[in-house]
Parts: structure tokens; sequence; C-alpha cells
């Protein structure tokens, strides 16, 4: 039985929820001096420079690349990515901070996991049942009582629909990624970084904002190239094993982390929205963590270019040419295979049910 591919993604979900769950709150203390668009702009900046740099580094180390490289067919899907998760989701992110405080904005970031289970369900089509499903009513849940339990005054919450917008662009840009997750994570988070950065932080100065000190340009690209580049490289690596739905279930731990933070470092009130939300979220991505889906599928043959290993799925005759030792990436071709084992809708099981 093959289980090691689920605890590894899990555990790349998982680190990468409490990297991104950290920047929240700490992006969130530099709003007072830093407008929210330069802010979002910078932090990708961060994030695609520190990136790029640590590429050209590990090149140098090394004769060939151990990662496959995105090519020209990857490109639609890439730049889709960029403009709603890159572009779109951080401005709507730092609006939504600016009004919101960081502990609620950090639970709300909750439905970006609803979201992006929602599009790879009914459009992208991946699997899920009951259990997936009722995890992801509480969540649901929990953000409807974080946004408005504790709020008599009237009218909408506007950083809260902000927030909500953000998570929406990162539901889409999820889905997106998947289609590219085979290829080098750090080339595909790098892109992101770099484009996203230069175009919000190119709009934010166009309108007038103003570039900070040196040191706090240093504090906005540390917590980018953590929170958002390291980040989104093991949220990539993640997507390869789980799929949309899953790595967003495990990523929704993310906002737990930046909850405590807000809480007990930031010294932000405990309000009974914070406390409803919390159980109902815990309750959420506890009944996504036991799932167990196995039964017996068929693979139709495939080609593509990953980085693997010669397990069950890849029992393929290398080319000349084709990198030695393992893991390594190569283009190879699937056969067709049937057989049962526990897993999830990761780069060799998308099929239907």
């Amino acid at each position: 039985m093959i289980r090691s591919p689920k605890l590894t993604g899990i555990a790349y979900a998982l680190t990468a929820a409490a990297l991104f769950g950290a920047s929240t709150p700490l992006a969130k203390r530099l709003l007072p001096v830093v407008e929210p668009m330069l802010l979002a702009g910078l932090l990708y900046l961060g994030s695609g420079l520190g990136l790029a740099l640590w590429r050209q580094l590990s090149r140098r180390a090394s004769d060939h690349p151990d990662e496959a490289q995105l090519s020209r067919r990857d490109a639609p899907w890439l730049a889709g990515a960029i403009l709603c998760g890159g572009v779109a989701g951080p401005v709507l992110l730092m609006i939504g901070l600016a009004h919101t405080p960081a502990a609620s904005a950090s639970l709300l970031l909750n439905l970006e996991g609803v979201f992006t289970a929602l599009l790879a369900w009914f459009v992208f089509k991946e699997n899920f049942d009951r259990r997936i499903a009722w995890g992801m009513a509480c969540i649901t849940l929990g953000a409807i009582a974080l946004s408005w339990l504790g709020r008599p005054d009237a009218g909408l919450p506007w950083g809260a629909l902000a927030i909500v917008g953000a998570c929406l662009a990162w539901a889409a840009d999820n889905n997106l990624t998947r289609n590219v997750a085979g290829a080098d994570p750090v080339q595909i988070a790098m892109l992101k970084g770099l484009c996203a950065g230069a175009v919000n932080t190119g709009i934010a100065l166009a309108l007038g904002a103003k570039l900070q000190a040196a040191g706090t340009l240093a504090t906005i690209g540390l917590i980018g190239l953590l929170g958002y580049g390291v980040s989104l490289v093991l949220f990539v690596l993640a997507l390869r094993h789980l799929g949309s739905a899953r790595t967003g279930a495990y990523f929704a731990l993310a906002p737990f982390v930046g909850a405590v933070i807000s809480v007990f470092f930031l010294r932000e009130p405990m309000t009974t929205g914070l406390v409803i939300a919390g159980f109902l979220m815990a309750a959420g991505v506890w009944l996504h963590l036991t799932e167990h889906h196995e039964h017996e599928h068929h693979h139709e043959p495939m080609e593509h270019d990953h980085l693997h290993t010669h397990d069950e799925h890849h029992q393929h005759v290398h080319a000349y040419g084709d990198p030695p030792g393992e893991p390594h990436a190569h283009p190879h071709r699937h056969e067709e295979l049937t057989h049962s084992h526990p897993h999830f809708p990761d780069l060799h099981h998308r099929h239907g049910h």
C-alpha cells in the first residue's frame, strides 16, 4: 500500500500553512506605514527576488536541474494563476486587513480552502465524498460566525468582504496552479512573485505611494519570501500529492496560526465570534485530516514530465540521455494499470468515480 505520498503532501501543506498564517498578522502591523497595494506588491516582489537568488545559487551548484521546467503549454495556466493569486488576491487582502482585526482576518482566510474545493469539485471535476463536504460546511459556518458575531454595527463588513474576495482569487489560483504542479515549484513561485510584485508595486507607485526606509523594505521582503515564496513552493509540492481540494483543506490551518499570533503576541481581544469560529473550523479541518480514500481504479496511458522515483506508478525504461539517480525528472510514459491502494487526486489519480 502506498502511504508515503499522502504523508509527504500533508507535511508540505501544513508547513506552507504555518508560514502563510504567520505572515498575515505581521503584514497587518505594517499597514499603518505602508499603503495596502504597495505592501501587496512588495511582499510578492520580495518573494520573487528571494527565490530567484536561491534558484540561481542552486543551479550553479548542480550540472542539471532536478525538477522539470515549465513549458510553453503551461503558460496560459500560469498566467491565469498569476493574475488571480498574485495580482488580485494580495491587493484585496491588504485592503481587508486595513479594516479588519488581524485575528478575524486570519480565521476568515479559511474560506480559501472552501472556494478551492468548490472550484476543484464542480469546475475541475476533482472527486469528493460526504466527509470532505461536511468538513467544508464546518469551515464555512465558522467564517460566517467570524464575520458577523460580535459586530453590532450596521452595514456590510467591507473589510471582511474584501478578504472573501482575496480567498476566491486564491482559490482560482490554486486550481490553475494544479495544472502546472509537475514543474519546478521554485520556478513557478518565482515567476508569480516577480510578475505580480512588479505589477502591484508599479501601480501603487504610479498612484502616489511612497517607498519606505531600507529597514522596512527588508522586513517586507523577508515576510514575503517566507510567507508567500517558500509557502507557495511547499503548496505546489503538496498539490502534486493531494490535489487542489485536499491541499486547500490542510492549508486551512494557516488562519489558526495567524489567530494565535494575533491574540497572544499582538494582544488583540478574544471575541465570542473568534472562539465559535475556531471550534467550527477545527472540526472541519479534523474531518479532512481523518479522511481515507481507497478503491480499485484504472490508469489510462499518459505522458508527462515531473520529478519522480521508480515506484509502482513509474515502471518505465530510460532512454539515452535521461538523468541517472533518483529522484529525477524527464519525459516519460505511463502504460495502462489497474490496482487498488489509498490515494488522492495527485498527478496520477485524476480519474472519475
